[in-house]
């Protein structure tokens, strides 16, 4: 009995450690490379604006595996907070709800990158043509409804959600799809 119960436990070690796990990058960003989706997230501007009505993360993908081609819909990007599922708004219905975009990417233009620049994500490429929630001024990026990950070129794109009423030390998870195969997935938690 007793060495049954040793067995279970290095089983439950081991799986725990195959698990993938989220990495806290320091400045309110986050990282996870355990899945076939590479996702950073940096949360830094919605930490100090948690009294928003939606608030702006950054969302960085990438492809794990060379010669893997991922397309990620922006349906399929949402965020779990207690258990319940929010999809990000459309931007024809943020842009009429929320008139905020710019002020919030000033003050993003002004915090740290250290985080997310000492990740995955400095090897890779980030074409800046798209966005899921481009700015709305002249010579922004074309809104974008789906991002394609091969190689080493990923996604860079502004997220918002509907505040559910976070409060400081929530968590969430952030979970993003392949379109064709619901079964290559990645997502990261993030703690506010």
């Amino acid at each position: 009995m007793r060495n049954l119960k040793a067995l279970v436990l290095m089983l439950a070690l081991v799986a725990a450690a195959a698990a993938p796990q989220t990495e806290s990058l320091g400045l309110n960003s986050f990282a996870n490379t355990g899945g076939p989706i590479l996702l950073a997230l940096d949360a830094s501007l919605a930490v100090r604006q948690l009294d928003q009505p939606y608030l702006m993360f950054v969302l960085y993908m990438g492809a794990n595996k060379k010669g893997q081609d991922i397309r990620v819909s922006r349906n399929d990007v949402v965020m779990v907070y207690n258990g319940q599922e929010y999809p990000m708004p459309s931007v024809k219905d943020f842009r009429a709800a929320y008139s905020g975009q710019i002020k919030d990417l000033d003050m993003y233009s002004h915090l740290g990158k250290e985080g997310i620049a000492s990740s995955w994500v400095r090897v890779y490429q980030f074409p800046d043509r798209l966005d899921f929630f481009p700015p709305n001024t002249l010579g922004a990026p074309l809104v974008a409804d789906a991002a394609s990950l091969y190689n080493l070129v990923g996604f860079q794109t502004l997220l918002y959600f509907k505040n559910p009423g976070f409060k400081r030390g929530d968590s969430f998870k952030l979970k993003v799809r392949d379109l064709k195969d619901p079964a290559i997935m990645g997502e990261v938690d993030v703690v506010l």
